[in-house]
């Protein structure tokens, strides 16, 4: 069944509610629990639902991402017929735009469908982590004959309006779609885990029908799927397994977090469904004759000497002694300097906190002066390559940007902002064409 599936895998999102996380790459390059990166998650589950004919479609700075997929070999992915292909925007005399939308992402590389004899196109999100085996999907969509399924989930009714939501009839078919409602407006709670089955014909008729007319088809959640219901059965197949939108800095934590849970529905060292991703080439994590490690993920490659509670440790982190880390993540190259303290921070690959530095609160900060929707829960974010001076003092519900230098004894009072270079730069050069 699975050679007549084609898979393509949406990975071009800015993920800008991800802030200094994505300033320098793709929202599913993201590093994720310790050692894995979020599209780890969807190009495993491809592999152990036996799916190895995978266009990954890239766009926002991807190099990050190319690099750490490569071949595809850690998926199983590097074939002769099939394998992974990554697809990246491309001009033409006619066009050469950004994608407008996840339809107008496919619709551009319409050709790899067409050439392809699959008779279903299965159309996955890159950013979400979870463990799904898309088999019995594939079956349920064919079993009903359905034009197209969407895979659907509960959420939490305060999350709604971060979803598309569907209302389903007995047959298990849609009966109506709301695009991020509110909670007030939301018919329901199911929503649509941006994972598609369509049949081939089906897909490549309606995007090539919407191409010219005023208001084409550009968007999957936005306008083909509320036109579609219209006119044809749509399924809703229902998942219920552990499935999580890492859309915001809040999510992005508190998943992570939830993988110290030793009970926690995702389990990634499951042998039945390997997590797949590049091991760090790295010895063992070493902990010294003071260290003192509390409910925490430690990599390979990570040294710790002093105090860690609660916390995640990428590959190569130093934490030297008399440093406490404690409800932090703490990612690849990270150094936290002799009698240091971090304290539910993230702080991205190569941050250095200097000696008797502080980074982050304990307490209840006010929310971030530029972006309080993201960094309101007293979370402290530092972007790659960020260096805090030694004694400096840095609050809760900070944002600092990447490369940026916090100099010896200063302090970045709770809910401050610092830009670094890359974002500077980014904000005063003159808008290039697409």
């Amino acid at each position: 069944m699975n050679s007549s599936v084609y898979t393509m895998v949406l990975a071009g999102g800015v993920g800008s509610r991800l802030s200094v996380l994505t300033e320098q790459r793709a929202k599913p390059a993201v590093p994720f629990g310790g050692k894995y990166r979020i599209i780890d998650f969807t190009l495993s589950n491809c592999a152990n639902s036996g799916l190895f004919d995978v266009g990954l479609l890239t766009q926002y700075r991807p190099l990050s991402l190319i690099h750490h997929v490569g071949t595809g070999r850690t998926w199983d992915l590097d074939r002769s017929f099939g394998g992974l292909q990554c697809l990246q925007p491309y001009r033409t005399e006619e066009s050469g735009d950004w994608y407008q939308g996840t339809a107008d992402a496919v619709y551009r590389n319409l050709m790899q469908v067409t050439q392809r004899s699959a008779d279903d196109i299965l159309i996955l999100s890159g950013d979400h982590v979870y463990a799904m085996d898309y088999r019995p999907l594939l079956q349920f969509h064919r079993e009903r004959r359905f034009p197209a399924t969407i895979a659907v989930t509960p959420v939490p009714e305060d999350m709604v309006q971060h979803f598309g939501i569907v209302q389903t009839g007995p047959r298990g078919t849609i009966q109506g779609f709301q695009e991020k409602p509110t909670a007030a407006e939301a018919k329901g709670n199911l929503a649509s885990m941006g994972i598609y089955v369509f049949r081939r014909d089906t897909l490549i008729r309606l995007l090539r029908e919407s191409d010219g007319h005023e208001s084409p088809l550009r968007d999957f959640g936005k306008e083909v799927f509320p036109r579609l219901i219209e006119v044809a059965d749509v399924g809703a197949y229902r998942f219920d397994g552990y499935w999580q939108d890492i859309g915001t800095v809040q999510a992005f934590y508190e998943a992570n977090m939830r993988l110290l849970d030793p009970k926690h529905e995702l389990r990634v060292k499951e042998k039945t469904w390997p997590i797949r991703t590049p091991s760090a080439d790295a010895p063992p994590a070493r902990l010294g004759n003071s260290a003192s490690v509390e409910r925490s993920l430690v990599a390979n490659g990570a040294v710790v000497l002093g105090r860690v509670r609660g916390s995640i440790l990428f590959p190569g982190v130093l934490v030297e002694e008399g440093a406490e880390v404690t409800d932090s993540i703490l990612m690849n190259g990270v150094r936290v300097c002799s009698d240091a303290r971090v304290r539910r921070s993230i702080l991205d690959k190569r941050v250095h906190v200097g000696r008797g530095a502080s980074v982050g609160t304990d307490g209840e900060p006010p929310p971030n002066d530029k972006t309080p929707q993201l960094l309101h829960s007293g979370i402290t974010l530092m972007g790659k390559d960020v260096v805090v001076g030694d004694g400096a003092r840095v609050g809760g519900n900070v944002c600092v940007g990447g490369h940026y230098a916090i100099g010896p004894g200063e302090e970045v009072p709770d809910g401050s902002t610092r830009e670094g270079p890359a974002r500077r730069r980014a904000e005063s050069a003159p808008a290039s064409p697409a």
